[in-house]
C-alpha cells in the first residue's frame, strides 16, 4: 500500500512539474527552475569542485573512493571524479537516437569530458528509453530527455540530484545540428547543466545567443532530416507535442 501511494505521489509531482514546464515557452532551452537556495548550494559546490579538480585528467584518484561512489545516487561532491573515471572506462563517442520518425546519429565531443561521460552513462542505464522529445520549438530547438511517465522522476531520483559544470572552454558553438545541454534558467550563476535533458539546434543560422550559456557537447552527424520531421509535429501552446515523440538511445561505438 505504501509503495502504491509513493508511486501516485511521484506521478502527481511529475504531472504538475510537466505542466509548469509546458507553460514556459521562453526561448531558453531550460528545465523548471530550482529553488534559489538549492541552486546556490549546488553552484557553490561546483565552483569549489572545479578548482579542486581543475587538473582532473592529470590527477590520480584512489580506486576505493571511486568504487565507493559507483552506485547511485551520485552525490554532487563526488560528481567530477566519478565522471572523470567513468569517462576513462567508457570511451564511446557515438550514439543513435531511435524514434518513429527515423534515427538520429550524434557524435559526442571528447573535449567536453564530463558531459560526454554523463550522457554515455545515462544511455547505458537506459534512462532515455522512457523519455520523449518533450519540447518542439520550430526554427529554434527540439528538446529531449523528459516525459510525463512515472518512471522518469523515479529514475532521476535513483541516479542522483546533481548538476554538471559548464564546459565552455571547449569553444563549441550553437550551430545548426549542435547537440547541447539544457539547464535550469534561474539563479544558475555558474550555468551548470541539467544531467538529464538535451536539445538539438534547428535554426539554420544557429543560435549564437546560447553560446557560453549552454554547453555544446556533440553534433548531429546523420539524420537532421529526421529532426526536421520532429520539428513539424503539432504542439500545444507550451511547445509540448500533442502526440508523444518517444525515443530510445543506443551506443554505436
Amino acid at each position: 500500500m505504501k509503495n502504491s501511494l509513493a508511486f501516485v505521489y511521484l506521478f502527481l509531482i511529475l504531472f504538475f512539474a510537466s505542466c509548469e514546464d509546458k507553460e514556459s515557452s521562453s526561448k531558453n532551452a531550460s528545465e523548471k527552475p530550482l529553488d534559489k537556495e538549492e541552486v546556490n548550494q549546488k553552484t557553490s559546490k561546483l565552483d569549489s569542485l572545479r578548482a579542486k579538480y581543475s587538473n582532473a585528467e592529470e590527477s590520480s584518484y584512489q580506486s576505493d573512493s571511486i568504487q565507493s561512489n559507483q552506485e547511485f545516487p551520485i552525490a554532487q561532491e563526488e560528481l567530477i571524479p566519478f565522471l572523470t573515471q567513468y569517462g576513462k572506462e567508457n570511451p564511446e563517442t557515438r550514439v543513435r537516437i531511435i524514434t518513429s520518425f527515423g534515427n538520429i546519429e550524434v557524435e559526442l565531443f571528447r573535449d567536453t569530458p564530463l558531459h560526454r561521460a554523463n550522457f554515455i552513462m545515462l544511455v547505458k542505464e537506459g534512462y532515455f528509453n522512457s523519455t520523449f522529445f518533450h519540447r518542439v520549438a520550430p526554427g529554434f530547438v527540439i528538446q529531449g530527455g523528459n516525459s510525463d511517465n512515472v518512471a522518469t522522476p523515479r529514475q532521476r531520483s535513483q541516479i542522483g540530484d546533481y548538476l554538471i559544470p559548464s564546459e565552455f572552454y571547449a569553444g563549441h558553438k550553437h550551430t545548426y545540428g549542435a547537440f547541447s545541454a539544457a539547464k535550469y534558467s534561474e539563479q544558475n550563476v555558474s550555468k551548470a547543466s541539467s544531467p538529464f535533458e538535451f536539445f538539438i539546434v534547428m535554426k539554420e543560422n544557429g543560435t549564437p545567443h546560447l553560446n557560453n550559456d549552454h554547453t555544446v557537447f556533440g553534433r548531429v552527424t546523420k539524420g537532421m532530416e529526421v529532426a526536421e520531421k520532429i520539428e513539424e509535429v503539432e504542439t500545444g501552446q507550451s511547445e509540448w507535442p500533442i502526440n508523444n515523440v518517444e525515443m530510445d538511445i543506443e551506443i554505436i561505438n
